[in-house]
């Protein structure tokens, strides 16, 4: 399948009156096609030829930390795997009209799954084959609505995200999940501890009271289905340090009881040469029996 022939099915779509409406026609397409290359915009776009940033910050350092979290905790998961990619704050293109309204906002946080690794500038469904796996939303006044509705249509109907979720960092109890069955969202129920399970991912969102560069808060982080957080760098080289503050302490218990056992082998040997000595054994016969160079026997 051709790039534009991806680009006139699913990922493709447009609303009327506010609901999502057909796949664009080919005569449709072929009228964008036109107005994109007069805007100097290869048709089909790539990502090197589409904006990759607005110069738009993330809501508040929080935003921005929390983004960092989901990001380098899920880091390790897929290094265990042969493909998969994962960003945050990155443009996602879903269709050409959205390039043409240079609609260029992105998710907070997207998984994709069976694509090669490597970096990207930005997600180009129709480059990639695909659309992400999962989207996180990072929830703020200004954009909860749009996070809640708006963005839940499009990765419902328009780019098939298989799951979404929500989270406001500054309001824990926003925070909630949607897989998509037969084409509609249905919500995920969470575990007894508050947990949303991720079968796409089989990992768990968990919330975490802890601290994460100087900022104590409570999180939102990866886990394995047994609830096991996959750690931060910071993490894995605090427990690097007191595994090896604990080898050492091992390793000085270790020369201290080789030291005393010593002291202990010499404290016999002594006895053993002061034994000889009494019965009236002269060196060169002590330092025969025990092995002690006749030099190092004490007169």
């Amino acid at each position: 399948m051709t790039p534009t022939e991806l680009m006139i099915q699913s990922p493709i779509k447009e609303r009327t009156n506010g609901e999502s409406g057909i796949v664009m026609s080919s005569q449709e397409l072929t009228e964008i096609e036109k107005e994109l290359l007069e805007l100097g915009i290869a048709v089909p776009p790539t990502q090197a030829d589409l904006p990759n940033s607005d110069g738009d910050k993330m809501e508040t350092g929080r935003h921005k930390l929390q983004m960092d979290l989901l990001i380098e905790t899920l880091y390790p998961w897929l290094q265990a795997r042969s493909d998969g990619f994962c960003g945050g704050n990155m443009f996602v293109y879903y269709s050409l009209k959205q390039v043409k309204n240079q609609d260029f906002k992105g998710p907070d946080f997207f998984v994709a799954l069976d694509v090669p690794k490597g970096e990207r500038l930005s997600w180009v469904c129709w480059e990639e084959g695909k659309s992400p796996d999962v989207i996180i939303e990072l929830l703020s006044p200004s954009t909860a609505q749009v996070d809640k509705i708006e963005k839940k249509r499009i990765y419902q109907d328009w780019m098939k995200v298989s799951e979404y979720y929500w989270f406001n960092p500054f309001n824990i109890d926003d925070f909630k999940g949607f897989h998509l069955q037969n084409g509609h969202y249905e919500e995920i129920e969470a575990t007894s501890q508050g947990n949303l399970i991720s079968e796409t991912l089989d990992l768990e969102l968990v919330k975490w009271d802890g601290e994460y560069y100087g900022v104590s808060t409570i999180w939102l982080r990866w886990a394995d289905r047994d609830g096991n957080l996959i750690p931060t760098q910071h993490e894995l080289k605090e427990e690097a340090i007191v595994y090896a503050n604990e080898a050492i302490e091992k390793s000085n218990e270790a020369i201290v009881y080789a030291n005393e056992t010593i002291e202990k082998s010499n404290e016999k040997i002594q006895q053993i040469i002061n034994n000889l000595k009494a019965i009236g054994m002269n060196s060169e016969q002590i330092s025969e029996i025990t092995g002690v160079p006749i030099e190092d026997l004490k007169p």
